[in-house]
């Protein structure tokens, strides 16, 4: 008898609000629980209660309990996060470029109070608020900037939603744009933008590695040159040294020889040895005359090698004729002396021969 006295009071309330017309009223009062006493509210979702056609208060979720006849449940909003398709439009950018673009809204209802009688379509409401604002804040930017500041754009658009839907109880959280739709020649043109853009890049680095390259191979060529005139350096700088070691070594060795020639001078017939070397180096130099040259020096008497020993003997016994007593210490300097005199005298002989 209660159940349809409830029912009986539902449909004369319903019959008394005929008077409420468009698309969200057809909406918000099909589908809304009926009055029964005891009311179980979801979580998450805001029921707004009239009482004698005035708001009365909110449901929470859980239990809750009404009064027949004189409660009716007039509104049910969902708490949860909302997403809405934003259908595709047109827009004019700074530069007088027409685009098709499109998004998704994310938004959700703050004030149960505010979004039941604070606008008609809360849904539709902000789907038209997102459309003008979209085609607002794209006619600010050029086709260029509209792919680059995307988030930027993104930014606006729920700062500019949200300014104007805070009388409605409903925030919105973000909005993407899904897809912008060039025109073909705008599209058309911007394909050769970029490939223009790429060549150019390509060209650019191509160039920069042949400048690279030919820096690298003056720099190596460089290299090579200090490389190879350090090597010639240190190669004659080893090569004086050698031969400064083999002068020196010449000239210690020629000293030693010259020290134990005068040793040997100063012994018991050291003087005829001496002459014996004399006169051997002399008969020498005489038979390598016939090798060196084409002419041929011959002594007076060639067959007389008495004589010709005699003569060497003779030019050793004139240097050696007047030695100083006492200078004994300067032996070796004057055996040097003698024996370079005697060659010295050997070469002018054999001079005056030749021109003779």
């Amino acid at each position: 008898m209660l159940a349809r006295a409830v029912r009986g009071s539902g449909a004369l309330l319903l019959r008394g609000s005929g008077q409420a017309s468009g698309r969200a009223a057809r909406r918000a009062s099909s589908g809304l629980p009926r009055n029964t006493v005891v009311l179980f509210v979801p979580q998450q979702e805001a029921w707004v209660v009239e009482r004698m056609g005035r708001f009365h208060r909110i449901l929470e979720p859980g239990l809750n309990i009404l009064i027949p006849v004189l409660d009716r449940i007039r509104y049910v909003q969902s708490l949860k996060e909302i997403v809405i398709n934003v259908p595709e439009q047109s827009a004019v950018t700074l530069d007088n470029v027409t685009l098709q673009i499109d998004g998704v809204l994310y938004l959700r209802i703050m004030d149960p109070y505010k979004a039941s009688y604070g606008v008609e379509d809360p849904e539709y409401a902000v789907t038209q608020l997102a459309q003008t604002t979209m085609r607002s804040e794209l006619g600010k930017l050029s086709l260029d900037k509209v792919f680059r500041e995307r988030e930027s754009l993104n930014a606006n658009i729920v700062d500019a939603i949200n300014q104007a839907a805070d009388c409605w109880g409903i925030r919105c959280l973000r909005y993407e744009i899904k897809d912008i739709h060039v025109p073909p020649r705008v599209k058309e043109s911007m394909q050769m933008q970029v490939e223009a853009e790429r060549r150019k890049r390509a060209t650019v680095l191509e160039s920069e590695g042949t400048r690279e390259s030919a820096i690298n191979v003056a720099e190596g060529k460089k290299q090579a040159q200090i490389l190879a005139s350090e090597a010639e350096k240190a190669e004659q700088i080893n090569q004086a040294a050698g031969e400064a070691s083999a002068v020196l070594a010449k000239a210690k060795a020629k000293a030693e020889a010259i020290r134990i020639l005068a040793a040997a001078l100063t012994q018991h017939n050291g003087d005829a040895a001496a002459s014996l070397t004399v006169a051997e180096q002399y008969v020498s130099a005489f038979s390598k005359l016939a090798k060196d040259s084409n002419t041929i020096l011959l002594p007076s008497n060639p067959g007389d090698v008495t004589s010709m020993v005699a003569q060497a003997m003779g030019v050793y016994g004139a240097l050696t004729k007047a030695p100083v007593p006492g200078a004994q210490d300067s032996v070796s300097s004057r055996s040097s002396r003698d024996v370079q005199s005697t060659d010295a005298s050997l070469d002018e002989e054999l001079d005056r021969v030749k021109l003779s």
